[in-house]
C-alpha cells in the first residue's frame, strides 16, 4: 500500500458554525497528515477554512493501492464528516480531489 496526501477543496454555501467545526473535525482528525510520520504533511492542517470567501480545503492521509482509490477513499472520509457535521453536498459542495503527497513503502 501507498499513503497519500489528499487535498480537497470546497464551499460551504452557509457560514459554519463552531458546533459543526467541532464536529467536522472529529470526523477527520484519523486521518490528520500532520499527526502521521509522513514527514511532508508534518505541517499540512487537516482543515482549513476561508471564512471571507465561504471556502474550505480538506487534507487527508489515507492507504491506497493507486492513486484513483486514494481520492475516492478522502472524499468519502471528508463526505461523512460533513454530513455528521449536518452539511451536505448542497450545503458543502467539494471540488475535484488532488494528490498533494504520495509516500510508497
Amino acid at each position: 500500500m501507498t499513503t497519500f496526501v489528499v487535498t480537497l477543496p470546497g464551499t460551504f454555501t452557509t457560514p459554519l458554525t463552531e458546533q459543526e467545526r467541532a464536529t467536522l473535525m472529529r470526523g477527520l482528525r484519523p486521518a490528520d497528515p500532520s499527526r502521521t510520520d509522513f514527514e511532508p504533511a508534518a505541517e499540512l492542517d487537516v482543515l482549513t477554512v476561508d471564512t471571507e470567501n465561504s471556502t474550505f480545503t480538506v487534507r487527508l492521509e489515507v492507504e491506497a493501492g493507486n492513486s484513483t482509490e486514494a481520492e475516492l477513499n478522502a472524499r468519502e472520509i471528508a463526505s461523512s464528516a460533513l454530513l455528521d457535521a449536518g452539511r451536505t453536498e448542497r450545503t458543502a459542495p467539494m471540488g475535484e480531489a488532488a494528490i498533494t503527497g504520495i509516500e510508497a513503502e
